[in-house]
């Protein structure tokens, strides 16, 4: 015999049934999404990474070549002195490209996971608008 039958209960079971598979899949989109906005993150991160070591590699030869600039507009020709200006005018160029790159890409690491917060609390929504 069948005691869900027999009570009436099978509409109520098959509604529950459907409300897990429905969650379950739900659930596996939701990790979808963070996985790949993990990936997003992880891709970020490394750039960002490189960048910084490119920053300090660039912040020493910027002020190396501006040292250098420097003593050579106390040298006797007058044209080292426009080479090594412009020598330390390319490198503070290159370093403060690098620096915004930098920092743009920081600011865009601060919104990590930003559709999936988005996505979760519209499920959270919905489900305490259900209870």
């Amino acid at each position: 015999m069948n005691l869900i039958a027999m009570l009436g209960l099978e509409g109520f079971v098959a509604r529950w049934r459907a409300n897990v598979i429905e969650g379950a899949i739900a659930v596996e989109d939701r990790m979808e999404l963070a996985s790949m906005e993990w990936g997003d993150q992880k891709r970020r991160l490394v750039l960002l990474a490189v960048l910084g070591i490119v920053a300090g590699g660039l912040t020493v030869i910027a002020l190396i070549m501006l040292s250098l600039a420097i003593l050579v507009t106390y040298w006797d020709e007058p044209n080292r002195t426009t080479v090594g200006w412009l020598l330390a005018g390319g490198w503070v160029l290159l370093w403060v490209i690098v620096l915004v790159s930098l920092a743009m890409i920081a600011k865009r690491a601060g919104n990590a996971f930003a559709l999936t917060k988005r996505v979760l609390a519209q499920d959270w929504k919905y489900v305490k608008d259900q209870l």
